[in-house]
């Protein structure tokens, strides 16, 4: 018997769904990734959650599955400089549009975690709090952005070693706040936010 916990698998039966999810608001540095999934509605594994909820042995066994199951998927990456001419919100936004479009199947209605969202082609939406907890195709989307974000660190981490990103994947950590006291800040830092003990070293 499935826990009724468990995660629903559609809003609608009779529409195409995209769950829409993004990786990355919080790090001081690097892109964030957003994504869109399209999975069948009878699609279920047990280790599907909302990926911050996951370990990366999980996410990283279910991200192939998602992309060979799912009916349409796109991950994207927007820029840090994006981030900072957009702001993280709206960078996010940004890029979940382009992931919907990036689809091999147009999606007749979205679903999107958080509260904030842009009207995208006429396609209907709805937001949902906790989306990638609720929701099958959030939270595939949800893994995918987050282990594509995280693959993206890793690489970015061999050409800035002293950050430590390949652990830290950019975020706030004591760690990284060190290292950009020693170092400075790298292109890939987002200028837009930072915390107030950086601000002595800033750009």
């Amino acid at each position: 018997m499935r826990d009724l916990t468990e995660l629903k698998s559609y809003m609608h039966p009779d529409l195409l769904e995209a769950g829409c999810d993004e990786a990355g608001r919080g790090p001081l540095a690097g892109p964030v990734f957003a994504a869109a999934v399209i999975m069948p509605k009878d699609f279920y594994h047990p280790l599907l959650n909302d990926s911050k909820k996951m370990s990366q042995k999980a996410r990283e066994e279910l991200r192939p599955i998602i992309e060979r199951e799912s009916l349409a998927w796109a991950v994207v990456e927007v820029s840090a400089e994006e981030i900072d001419s957009l702001n993280i919100l709206w960078a996010s936004v940004e890029g979940m549009h382009r992931a919907i479009r990036q689809l091999s199947v147009k999606p007749e209605f979205i679903l999107v975690d958080g509260n904030k969202f842009k009207p995208l082609d006429g396609i209907p939406y709805k937001t949902v709090v906790h989306g990638d907890a609720t929701y099958t195709s959030i939270a595939a989307a949800s893994v995918l952005a987050k282990t594509y974000r995280d693959d993206r660190m890793k690489e970015l981490a061999l050409k800035y070693p002293q950050y430590g990103w390949e652990r830290n994947m950019g975020y706030p950590t004591r760690e990284h706040i060190e290292a950009i006291k020693q170092w400075g800040y790298s292109p890939y830092h987002r200028k837009s936010f930072h915390p107030k003990e950086l601000e002595p070293t800033l750009f």
